[in-house]
C-alpha cells in the first residue's frame, strides 16, 4: 500500500474536532465531520452546504473524493449531491459537503457528526487525440439497457 501525506489545516471552527481518520484498518475512506456551530435540521428534500472546518493540501497527482456514508444513506436517506465530489490537488479553500435529505423525516446534524468520507486517490492525465474513428468492440455503441435486465 502506498503511503502519502495529507496536510490538514484546522480552521477556528474545527479546533476541537478530530482530524479526518480511518474508522478501521481496512477502511478506504477517512471520516469527515460537521463543523457546524449549532445543530442543523435538514428537512426532507432539502440540501445544504455543511462546513468541515478543514483545508487540505492533497499531493500532486492525487485527488480527494468526497463520498456519502452508507449508514446515513440507508438509515436516514442522507446522501451527497455531486458525488463523488472532487477536491483537486491545487485547491486550498475550505472543504464543504453538499448534503441532501432524501428521507421522509427531518434529520439533525450535530457538531462533530461524521457526514461524509474522504478517499485520496491517484489520478492520471489523459492526452486527448483527435481521430476519425474508434476501434470496434463487441458492445459498440450500446448504451443504457443494452445488455438486458
Amino acid at each position: 500500500m502506498e503511503e502519502i501525506f495529507l496536510k490538514v489545516v484546522k480552521l477556528r471552527e474545527a479546533q476541537d474536532l478530530p482530524l479526518p481518520d480511518y474508522a478501521s484498518s481496512g477502511s478506504a475512506g477517512m471520516d469527515l465531520r460537521a463543523a457546524a456551530p449549532q445543530d442543523i435540521i435538514l428537512q426532507p428534500g432539502e440540501r445544504m452546504l455543511v462546513s468541515t472546518g478543514l483545508k487540505l493540501e492533497i499531493p500532486e497527482n492525487f485527488e480527494g473524493q468526497v463520498r456519502p456514508r452508507s449508514g446515513l444513506a440507508i438509515k436516514h436517506g442522507i446522501t451527497l449531491l455531486n458525488t463523488p465530489g472532487t477536491i483537486d490537488s491545487d485547491y486550498r479553500g475550505e472543504v464543504k459537503v453538499i448534503l441532501i435529505n432524501l428521507g421522509k423525516e427531518p434529520y439533525t446534524i450535530r457538531r462533530g457528526d461524521r457526514i461524509a468520507q474522504l478517499i485520496v486517490a491517484r489520478v492520471s492525465r489523459a492526452q486527448v487525440v483527435k481521430v476519425s474513428e474508434l476501434s470496434d468492440t463487441r458492445r459498440g455503441g450500446g448504451g443504457f439497457g443494452h445488455s438486458g435486465v
